[in-house]
């Protein structure tokens, strides 16, 4: 998606980073970048305002579930294997082959 005009920050370099945006996990230099694009291209300004109200739907209903214990620290698991460069496994190697 582009709006079709020349921007500081490319709308596809925006829209790759959107939910690092909507968490407030990138530097707040590039938050700024990010608000400084959204004042300038409605498109992704747009995405913007729908994929934020999508994030606070899916947090309304699905807030509430409880979470398995050790899920957390297995998604943590995979994160660092993923930044260290290390290949991941398609399947979880703690969980047992299915029988079939």
């Amino acid at each position: 998606m582009s709006c079709g005009e020349p921007h500081e920050t490319d709308c596809s370099e925006i829209l790759d980073h959107l939910y690092e945006f909507l968490d407030r996990e990138m530097p707040d230099a590039d938050c700024r970048k990010f608000e400084h694009h959204f004042e300038e291209c409605s498109p992704c300004l747009e995405k913007y305002g729908l994929e934020q109200a999508v994030k606070k739907l899916v947090k309304r209903c699905c807030g509430q579930d409880d979470v398995p214990g050790d899920l957390r620290s297995k998604v943590m698991g995979r994160i660092d294997l993923i930044r260290s460069g290390q290949n991941v496994p398609e399947q979880d190697v703690t969980t047992a082959p299915q029988e079939s």
